[in-house]
């Protein structure tokens, strides 16, 4: 091994495969409940400024977990041999990926229409995203220390950043705001649906035999999502990704409303104790 394979491979420390709900998993969603508290707590009235000097900082350790993911599970060693394969399936553009490409729009765009639309995305349909991971991670958890360090981190910041961006923004956001964030979502599947179309005829051509699911969306592979991955089968694919569209706007939907109604619920808390 060269020094770079033998760096790699001290990043792989095992560890024992994390159970949902176990002390790790427990700890890491306290962890991130703290954060959330502190940036809604302290920030949430700050200047544009520091939202996009905090955005920026949660991007890049996102960014920078996500090539130490990429590059672990492209290298494979026993201690003595090493070997590189891509792993295809782990493609960073997933639901749970969309932050390494939206929050840019956040921190580097002025305010206007685009922006307010990635917000929106950011605080409800990525919101729903991580924490569906958070509260139910399935088989994110594996016997890599490293790995389950990034998911943690990556998903913690999903929750965290679309909470405080909720709570940063209450006064603005909007049902027509919120349907901005939908065709933000709407973008984010057409390209989903266009790289797993590319890819199957692209390995196909190169006789790669490989998972590339995007969006779990593919019509070449099946959906492992829970519920879906029930449904999926059941269902011809054109009804089936009908399903999963409505399914995701729904849910997101249902988020929105919540914020809206904590947000109503803290003003007229408020007004009540201005009042006395």
């Amino acid at each position: 091994m060269n020094a770079l394979e033998k760096f790699l491979y001290a990043l792989q420390a095992p560890m024992t495969t994390p159970q949902p709900y176990g002390l790790w998993h427990i700890t890491c969603m306290l962890i991130v409940a703290a954060l959330t508290v502190f940036l809604v707590l302290r920030f949430r009235d700050t200047d544009d400024k520091t939202l996009r000097r905090i955005l920026l900082i949660a991007w890049v350790a996102m960014v920078v977990s996500e090539i130490y993911k990429q590059v672990i599970f492209a290298f494979d060693c026993d201690g003595l041999t090493t070997a590189w394969s891509y792993a295809w399936y782990a493609f960073p553009f997933q639901f749970c990926s969309t932050p390494l490409y939206a929050l840019p729009f956040v921190i580097f765009l002025k305010d206007g229409p685009v922006r307010d639309a990635v917000i929106a995305f950011l605080s409800t349909f990525s919101l729903f995203a991580g924490l569906a991971v958070m509260l139910y991670p399935g088989d994110v958890f594996i016997s890599y220390i490293g790995i389950n360090v990034q998911t943690m981190l990556h998903h913690g910041l999903q929750v965290a950043l679309g909470i405080y961006l909720a709570a940063y923004c209450r006064r603005r956001m909007n049902r027509r705001k919120f349907l901005s964030g939908l065709a933000v979502f709407a973008a984010f599947v057409a390209v989903a649906m266009t790289l797993n179309i590319a890819m199957h005829h692209i390995h196909l051509a190169a006789g790669i035999d490989a998972t590339f699911n995007m969006f779990y969306i593919s019509p070449y592979h099946n959906c492992t999502l829970p519920v879906l991955s029930v449904i999926d089968p059941l269902l011809p694919y054109p009804v089936f990704l009908m399903v999963y569209l409505l399914g995701f706007a729904l849910v997101s939907a249902l988020v929105y409303g919540a914020e809206k109604g904590v947000i109503a619920l803290i003003d007229r808390h408020a007004k009540h104790h201005e009042a006395h």
